[in-house]
């Protein structure tokens, strides 16, 4: 097989399959996800995005009930987790659940910028990652949190060892 040879897309029953797993391991295998109640909201290769609801454990100031900077800075670092994980079972997409999968082990944060904006006071806060950059071995990622409003609460940058 010839480097211009493409394999065939996996089928719409395994990207079903796949987009089941990620969603489980984003939501409930990767536990401290869980307990923050992040929601994986999309899957879009373009811009996945991840959101979860203002509770009472997530303050960070109790006299402003502003969202606590490490709950912030945790869920850039996942959306961006989440758009290189995207982003290579795109560039893969012959690959099966498990070959992903398997790819997936290899995916780590070795670099992660947070800039807060504004205070993190909302009701509902979503994440977004876009892919800038990914090479054979890194992945370069640019997040924003907003509120419900649409106020942009923080901004992010990251690069993940894929490889």
């Amino acid at each position: 097989m010839t480097a211009t040879t493409q394999l065939p897309r996996r089928s719409a029953e395994e990207q079903t399959r796949l987009e089941a797993a990620l969603r489980d391991v984003f939501e409930h295998k990767l536990c401290f996800n869980e307990l923050l109640g992040f929601k994986v909201e999309s899957l879009d290769p373009a811009a996945p995005q991840i959101s979860f609801a203002m509770r009472q454990e997530l303050i960070g100031h109790y006299q402003h009930g502003r969202l606590h900077g490490g709950v912030i800075a945790t869920v850039l670092d996942t959306v961006g987790g989440l758009a290189v994980t995207v982003a290579v079972a795109e560039k893969f997409n012959s690959e099966t659940t498990e070959q992903v999968g398997h790819r997936f082990g290899r995916i780590g944060t070795i670099d992660l910028r947070t800039d807060y904006l504004h205070q993190g006071i909302g009701k509902k806060f979503t994440a977004t990652g876009r892919i800038t950059r990914l090479g054979g071995r890194i992945a370069s990622v640019q997040m924003t949190l907003e509120n419900e409003t649409g106020l942009l609460i923080a901004t992010g940058g990251a690069s993940y060892v894929i490889s």
